[in-house]
């Protein structure tokens, strides 16, 4: 395929090109350059009018909770989401798992269409939670990386006690990772030393909520005298999602040993825990990628999530922060994170991109692409969408 006449955002500094043509083989970005031609048999695709950027990194979603939208709104974050005690465990134990799958599906529409083209789902219900979203993203073109959960979660006298993972779930562990990208773990404060230690020998992605709330890191602190986030570096994570409240030397810590920190501030916001310091993350020389989190909280919308973290960092740190970086945080961080070829549009990577209408009524005149894109950019400015070199939403 060639597409011809497109403005793009070239490479891992998002540089704007206005226009040039680029050809697509073997699902990948083969050549990037003006004047290229196309062969007699190949399809064209003229872009003019067309900004492609990369396709979204959705780095952290729960889409297993589509079916509990807005549900206890006025509840504490344990009193909705915690892992055994909250709302939506119980929901998800007792929904119908057709009903569930349904719901699911429609979340996963609702991705592709505002231009995610990869998420990173936490999925709760061990093998056959796994196998349920299996199931539902055979019939979609979306790239995912499921990271499971063994329905396994301690209290604090075996934390105190450090009780080790049972030979059982040794062996539920190993099934698990047969049928999954990894292990999404619930937290810290739900699993001992020896279990996170027992974790981190797995050989798929690993990861883990940490330091989302107050309440969670003076838990770790009363527990076991230890914060949170270097609790749960035991895990040798590839990345930790929230920091919300991560200390300077966590998040120092967690830039040393991790790949990265996924954020997801309007969760963190819609919870009433406040925003994560980009500022400080960005100091530390971490990376930064971005996720939606659960459904029954946001949807799962990149646009949403670039344009308030934009604002309201800007509004916390009366200071400017460039547009580009936040955009990258939605696209070129996701990749670099999961150590994938996602997430930039450059020679060799997957050919994973979303066709802008710079002349759409929210966006002309597009003076400055990369603030056009975070904060007046949304579903309705997309003309089409593109997973490996096929067009998988809209029309060119």
């Amino acid at each position: 395929m060639l597409i011809k006449n497109a403005s793009i955002l070239l490479g891992k500094e998002l540089d704007f090109i206005s226009n040039t043509n680029i050809k697509i083989q073997d699902q990948r970005f083969k050549r990037i350059q003006p004047n290229l031609g196309a062969s007699a048999k190949e399809e064209s695709l003229d872009c003019e009018g067309l900004l492609l950027i990369p396709g979204f990194v959705n780095c952290h979603t729960h889409i297993g909770d589509s079916i509990a939208k807005d549900i206890t709104l006025n509840s504490s974050v344990d009193k909705r989401i915690h892992p055994v005690s909250g709302a939506k465990p119980i929901i998800l134990k007792n929904t119908d798992k057709n009903y569930l799958a349904s719901f699911m599906k429609n979340s996963c529409h609702s991705m592709l269409n505002k231009g995610i083209t990869t998420f990173v789902d936490f999925r709760e219900g061990g093998i056959e939670g796994v196998l349920l979203l299996k199931q539902v993203l055979s019939e979609l073109p979306l790239r995912s990386f499921i990271l499971g959960r063994l329905e396994f979660y301690q209290g604090p006298i075996e934390i105190k006690k450090n009780i080790p993972l049972p030979r059982h779930k040794m062996d539920e562990l190993t099934e698990l990772l047969k049928k999954c990208d990894g292990i999404g773990v619930s937290g810290a404060n739900e699993n001992s030393s020896s279990v996170l230690n027992y974790y981190s020998n797995t050989p798929k992605i690993r990861a883990i909520h940490s330091s989302e709330t107050k309440q969670s890191v003076s838990i770790s602190k009363k527990l076991t005298g230890k914060s949170e986030t270097i609790r749960a570096l035991n895990l040798k994570p590839h990345f930790l999602v929230h920091m919300t409240h991560a200390s300077s030397g966590d998040i120092h810590a967690a830039t040393k040993r991790t790949h990265g920190i996924v954020i997801c501030p309007r969760a963190n916001a819609a919870l009433a825990e406040g925003i994560p310091d980009i500022e400080l993350m960005k100091k530390a020389g971490c990376t930064i990628a971005l996720g939606t989190d659960n459904v029954m909280i946001n949807s799962p919308d990149m646009f949403r999530e670039m344009d308030y973290l934009w604002k309201v960092t800007m509004g916390i740190h009366k200071k400017r922060i460039n547009p580009k970086e936040i955009l990258k945080m939605a696209t070129v961080n996701g990749g670099k994170i999961l150590r994938k070829d996602i997430g930039v549009i450059e020679n060799g990577k997957f050919a994973d991109c979303i066709f802008i209408d710079k002349h759409a009524l929210d966006l002309e005149p597009m003076h400055s692409p990369h603030a056009s894109i975070v904060h007046r950019a949304s579903e309705s400015t997309i003309r089409a969408v593109m997973i490996g070199g096929k067009i998988v939403h809209g029309k060119i």
